[in-house]
């Protein structure tokens, strides 16, 4: 949890003092700030799930995003724009990661708020 936190600060540091990026590599850079997005939710998702591993948080940020700007690269040399196609599957999974962080978290606080409520009976 420490590392992943460690690594939004360094992220957002570095995002901060970064120069201001050329308009022709924007797509390239969304496209990976989503794609790693989408990797730290789904090592969220595994801490509260407690089935974090760090290797395949580390191999799926990487291949994530250059599997995302290699997507952008093609459709650029195609004239297409198939990187809203990984947008999509990106969000759509930040979204899913999200949904079930949230369902988790909320088990837990009921199940903790039934358990106090029969020690108190």
């Amino acid at each position: 949890m420490i590392i992943i936190l460690l690594a939004i600060l360094a992220g957002i540091a570095v995002g901060l003092w970064a120069p201001i990026i050329p308009y022709e590599f924007a797509r390239y850079s969304a496209i990976a700030i989503v794609a790693a997005f989408d990797s730290i939710m789904g090592a969220l998702n595994a801490i509260v799930k407690n089935n974090f591993n760090l290797k395949i948080f580390v191999s799926g940020f990487f291949v994530n995003i250059v599997i995302a700007m290699l997507l952008t690269l093609l459709g650029d040399n195609l004239d297409a724009n198939i990187f809203l196609a990984a947008i999509f599957v990106f969000v759509t999974r930040i979204f899913n990661n999200f949904s079930s962080i949230r369902r988790e978290l909320i088990t837990r606080y009921e199940s903790k708020q039934k358990v106090n409520t029969d020690e108190q009976k």
